[in-house]
């Protein structure tokens, strides 16, 4: 899952970065409102970490100014400001949650990972696709109940795939949301890592949609 960052402390950002690479997901920081706007804008994100007291444009305008455009990517608005009128304000502008500073960085990751599971419809932090099973909180996979061992980027993709049971998902788009904006898309790397990934389940789970992209039928919450 790929996940914008848009904090102007540098400190706290490379803080919170770490903490979600830890946890698998796929970084970008944003140091200003102005940067930030772009970036949301132009990158595909499964989630944005927001905050409000930003240099340049401040983070109320930039969520407005993505909310008008049709962005539905899920936003958690990080900020010191914690009265009441701050929180209904953001929530009311379309923010989907609100974590005010100082926080606990695993109040952060389970905010983060409710607010994916409900963006794409599910509710348990448990994928379930026939013998195999995904745990989102742990990231752990199992299948018969036995323990997958899989890298970083096979987890990121079996993920994402299960987070969008039934449609089909293409090369550039699984591209965009496991890898950093460095990655050179037009490489036939996601071909290798589907078949790796294939090789582990042992299974024809991952369906291939020649000339489409990939799909996974069926996956639900357990």
């Amino acid at each position: 899952m790929r996940v914008l960052i848009v904090e102007d402390n540098a400190e706290l950002a490379r803080q919170v970065k770490s903490t979600l690479e830890h946890e698998m997901y796929v970084v970008d920081i944003a140091s200003d409102g102005e940067e930030g706007l772009f970036m949301g804008e132009t990158e595909p994100y499964d989630a944005i970490i927001l905050d409000l007291g930003l240099p340049k444009l401040d983070g109320l305008s930039i969520l407005q100014k993505w909310r008008s455009a049709g962005s539905e990517v899920p936003v958690l608005i990080l900020t010191s400001r914690d009265t009441w009128r701050e929180k209904v304000t953001g929530l009311r502008a379309g923010a989907d949650d609100y974590l005010p500073k100082p926080f606990e960085f695993e109040e952060l990751l389970a905010r983060l990972e409710a607010l994916i599971r409900r963006a794409s419809g599910h509710a348990s932090p448990f994928l379930a696709c026939c013998n195999v099973i995904l745990d989102t909180n742990s990231a752990r996979v199992t299948m018969d109940g036995n323990l997958i061992d899989l890298t970083a980027l096979e987890y990121r993709t079996l993920e994402y795939l299960m987070q969008h049971p039934d449609k089909v998902v293409s090369k550039t788009e699984l591209t965009e949301h496991i890898y950093d904006q460095d990655f050179d898309r037009d490489s036939n790397v996601i071909e290798v890592l589907i078949n790796r990934l294939r090789g582990k389940l042992k299974s024809d789970l991952i369906k291939t949609r020649r000339g489409l992209g990939y799909q996974i039928r069926g996956a639900s919450d357990r």
